[in-house]
């Protein structure tokens, strides 16, 4: 399953992205999820099937509760990722719209002998994210307490809606799912009362502050689980799944050659896909960049760095400037 890199370059050509941003990291902010999709797993044998298909233990899931995953190919390559939810019949698979197809088509491949079907059920839902440090407050204000990483079914005026508390390491982050005439009653009644409705730009700049690594930009299907430092997707403990072998054998070892992690830029912002050096050598990669207002300008990337390169502390060369690792998320004042 194929990969095609795609550029994670943020321009600065939005005037209103700064002051959505700070929306985002001091306030609320509020965005449609279109680029969300949705697979619905059902049948008797899913329970067993899907925690032999993905990297964390998604056996132990009570209904309601999530956990984030890898997909794994036998050479413990990462095919896609995904947050798994517990329904009392079914699974939940959450992830974006794009890895759909792929997903769909990787993960059949493994119904044998089992009693399990996909559904790709995205278009039959409607999402808005709010995020923000107010953004718990409003949910609290429309009956909407949720734990961390749970779906919960919650009563909004008259209708239901079901309510994600998704992760975020900078700041707290919901998802809320309906019909569109709830969807948009919802968002206009949030920025009634002061909530900003924010761009992509926007929500990507608050991915690279937080260090969030994105399947087909910062994750291809060449890397290895521990480089992502994404250990959240990992349980050392559920017994066999597909990858696991390589899986556990970087564990025994005790580390990777490389890892993911933050850096500030003093130069020029480069192409994705930009080689890191020091003093000559290859020693990584840029995946993915923003110009931030914080609200001084600051340069940010996400990428790959060799781990004995860290060590050294050599300067890490790029074309047009130095990249300065530091260890997502980046800090807020």
């Amino acid at each position: 399953m194929a990969v095609t890199l795609q550029s994670a370059v943020i321009p600065t050509s939005n005037p209103d992205s700064a002051a959505q941003l700070s929306a985002l990291l001091h306030g609320t902010g509020v965005a449609p999820l279109e680029g969300t999709g949705w697979i619905r797993v059902t049948g008797s044998d899913r329970v067993r099937w899907l925690n032999g298909m993905v990297s964390n233990f998604t056996q132990q899931l009570a209904p309601g509760e999530g956990c984030y995953n890898f997909v794994l190919n036998a050479q413990g390559r990462i095919q896609g990722d995904l947050t798994a939810f517990a329904e009392a019949d079914a699974y939940l698979l959450e992830t974006s719209r794009e890895q759909i197809p792929a997903l769909m088509a990787h993960l059949d491949r493994f119904i044998i002998m089992d009693d399990v079907e996909l559904a790709d059920i995205s278009d039959t839902r409607h999402g808005l994210l709010i995020a923000g440090p107010d953004a718990p407050t409003h949910m609290k204000n429309n009956g909407a307490e949720v734990e961390p990483l749970h779906l919960a079914r919650v009563r909004w005026r008259s209708v239901w809606l079901e309510v994600v508390h998704a992760y975020s390491p900078l700041t707290p982050r919901y998802e809320v799912w309906s019909d569109p005439e709830t969807i948009n009653a919802l968002s206009g009644t949030l920025t009634a009362i002061g909530a900003t409705s924010v761009s992509p730009e926007a929500l990507e700049q608050l991915r690279i502050l937080e260090g969030t690594p994105r399947y087909g930009v910062d994750i291809r299907d060449k890397d290895l689980p521990q480089e992502t430092a994404q250990t959240r997707a990992l349980h050392f403990a559920k017994g066999c799944y597909l990858g696991q072998e390589i899986v556990e054998r970087i564990r025994s070892r005790g580390n990777v050659h490389r890892t993911f992690t933050g850096f500030t830029l003093t130069g020029t912002i480069p192409q994705a896909g930009a080689a890191l050096q020091a003093e000559g050598k290859a020693v990584g990669e840029l995946t993915s960049f923003a110009a931030i207002q914080l609200p001084g300008p600051v340069q940010l990337a996400l990428g790959y760095v060799r781990r004995e390169a860290l060590d050294r502390g050599h300067p890490l060369e790029y074309p047009g400037g130095i990249a300065t690792p530091i260890a997502p998320p980046y800090p807020i004042s």
